[in-house]
């Protein structure tokens, strides 16, 4: 299991680089009850780093299956104002929030999808304040992960449930870099060598993107005027820097909502709202979802596509390298944080207001005429594969080799 010493780096690397807490800031922990000596540390590491009050509020999954299975739908179309103002009112404040993400895969199969539907869509009303704060980085957010025994079985089927824990510690650990005597230092270098990437696509700004891949992909996107990509760590509106993920590996942009065509095949499986959806793809014309399939899960990604209007179009391409260090695990950790760092990948839903040059100051109705996506929901699904190509093209027509074999070809 993990030494005392890896789990207040991993706290501290969460805290100073995650969230990067400023002095008498609040901060607030959104943690699995089965995570519950993990966030204790985080929120000791919150208070040694100047923190002004620390607030715990924990998630029992099991306890949702138990209210999903016997409360009646009319239950879950709407939240109570205290719940809702659990986000909203830290949110307003100016909080810092940390969400540890480590649900299980499975717990949700057998649920009433009507209920979970209804659920989604009155949370995101509910919690619209808070996502209209986040939308322009007035706030610093970071989601994390640690073990639980039913996620760790998941992943490690063949462990019994101690030895697939600890096997988890250990990915985990190794991903966010805190098994590293330096961990912030290592961070420090990582984000340096993204910024690289940024930097590079930024100044050339593409016109277009075509992924092609053996498996079936064949997809071109194109990128609005005025893109930007992002990637490591982001500023709130008020210049401080922090990493929304940990770990991550991406640079990512938006595609035009209205210029995506051709097919998506996923490379991944992909968990949603306890449902596994595999061997699917999805074929897009002028932007928008005019077909798809999938071997499991298929009633799973029709609920994803029809959660809203823009659900069905793109919010995010996001660019992973297939020898980064989370696909070289050869792990599937049912678990988008990280398997969305393990290779390319795309996001069905809202695009990121920071990706389009002034966005963080437009409206949605500004955003919308730019090119950018709206909706209730964000989805990534990876398609990155050992052959991907990626070709991207210049306003003037002159091509580019940008991943050769799955990886950085510039």
């Amino acid at each position: 299991m993990p030494t005392e010493r890896q789990l207040q780096n991993y706290a501290a690397l969460i805290v100073k680089m995650g969230v990067n807490i400023q002095k008498d800031q609040e901060l607030l922990i959104r943690s699995p009850i089965e995570c519950a000596p993990f966030a204790r540390q985080i929120a000791e590491a919150g208070y040694a780093a100047g923190a002004r009050e620390v607030t715990i509020l924990w998630d029992d999954e099991k306890f949702s299956k138990i209210k999903y299975t016997h409360s009646p739908l009319e239950v879950f179309e709407s939240v109570p104002d205290w719940i809702a103002e659990s986000n909203n009112y830290y949110a307003r404040r100016g909080a810092a929030f940390v969400s540890i993400a480590a649900q299980d895969p499975d717990l949700f199969q057998l649920v009433d999808s009507a209920k979970l539907d209804a659920a989604t869509k009155a949370s995101f009303q509910a919690f619209k304040p808070f996502y209209d704060i986040l939308d322009v980085n007035g706030i610093a957010w970071n989601v994390v992960s640690v073990p639980t025994a039913a996620w760790a079985k998941k992943v490690y089927p063949d462990c019994e449930a101690v030895e697939a824990v600890e096997k988890l510690w250990q990915a985990i650990l190794k991903t966010v870099r805190a098994d590293l005597d330096d961990p912030v230092a290592a961070w420090e270098r990582h984000h340096a060598y993204l910024n690289e990437k940024v930097a590079y696509l930024n100044e050339r700004q593409f016109a277009r993107l075509h992924f092609k891949a053996s498996n079936g992909t064949d997809l071109t996107l194109e990128l609005p005027e005025g893109h930007v990509w992002a990637g490591g760590a982001e500023r709130t509106a008020h210049g401080v820097a922090f990493f929304p993920n940990m770990p991550t590996e991406e640079v990512f942009c938006l595609p035009h909502r209205e210029r995506v065509d051709g097919t998506a095949v996923a490379s991944m499986p992909l968990c949603y709202q306890g449902s596994l959806i595999e061997n699917f793809s999805l074929t897009f014309q002028n932007g928008k979802v005019v077909s798809y399939q999938a071997a499991k899960g298929e009633e799973a990604l029709k609920r994803l596509l029809e959660t809203d209007e823009g659900a069905s179009m793109l919010g995010e391409v996001a660019l992973v390298p297939a020898g980064s260090p989370i696909s070289r695990l050869r792990t599937l950790f049912y678990n988008t944080l990280f398997d969305e760092n393990a290779a390319c990948h795309l996001a069905l839903g809202r695009a990121y207001a920071s990706c389009i040059k002034g966005g963080l100051q437009m409206s949605k109705d500004e955003l919308k005429a730019a090119g950018a996506n709206d909706s209730m929901t964000h989805i990534d699904f990876m398609i990155g594969t050992e052959d991907m190509e990626i070709t991207a093209v210049s306003k003037d027509g002159q091509e580019t080799i940008l991943f050769h074999q799955g990886r950085w070809a510039v």
